[in-house]
């Protein structure tokens, strides 16, 4: 029963992203900022920066990254349906063609994919996508212009010891308890 009402559900949300258009993670950022259950953050890349200074290479790189984007869904007694639908509309949104799979991790806790839209020399958006069943799920969207892949990585590899500040995204930490 729980199975059949879940594909219902599931039909009817897919049926009203087809009806108003394409769905887009951009919608769904937008629809889910004044949805209580989620969590948000967005972050200016200048409050990164923190109080030391970078090299050169991480300067540049946040010169191209106009906005970072979070939203996050625990897992919750009550609301493990609403859980599965917004994964199930994650998941389908990022299938689209538009964006493109970089790399996806499976690890015994979480379930990681990295997508991305632009070109592979000029990538305008970052996604990161996470979920764990039991715990919840959550979409890091990185917005830039024209940023170089091996910028993204090398700006990931050395974010913590670069003395950047990602202390607007402790509350996630503690979200997901």
């Amino acid at each position: 029963m729980k199975v059949g009402v879940r594909y219902i559900v599931v039909l009817f949300v897919a049926s009203i992203f087809t009806a108003c258009g394409e769905p887009s993670l951009q919608k769904y950022f937008v629809e889910k900022q004044d949805d209580p259950k989620f969590m948000k953050i967005d972050l200016a890349p200048s409050l990164l920066e923190g109080n030391k200074t970078l090299g050169p290479e991480e300067k540049e790189t946040l010169k191209g990254i106009k906005k970072i984007n979070v939203v996050a869904l625990p897992v919750k007694e009550d609301n493990k349906m609403d859980f599965e639908m917004e994964r199930d509309a994650l998941e389908a949104i990022l299938h689209q063609e538009k964006y493109k799979e970089l790399t996806r991790v499976k690890s015994s806790d979480w379930n990681f994919t990295v997508n991305y839209t632009g070109e592979e020399t000029a990538i305008d958006e970052v996604i990161v996508y996470a979920f764990n069943n039991e715990q919840g799920l959550a979409v890091f969207r990185l917005l830039g212009d024209e940023l170089k892949p091996e910028q993204i990585v090398e700006f990931v590899m050395n974010a913590k010891d670069s003395g950047m500040d990602f202390s607007g995204l402790e509350g996630l930490k503690d979200f997901f308890k």
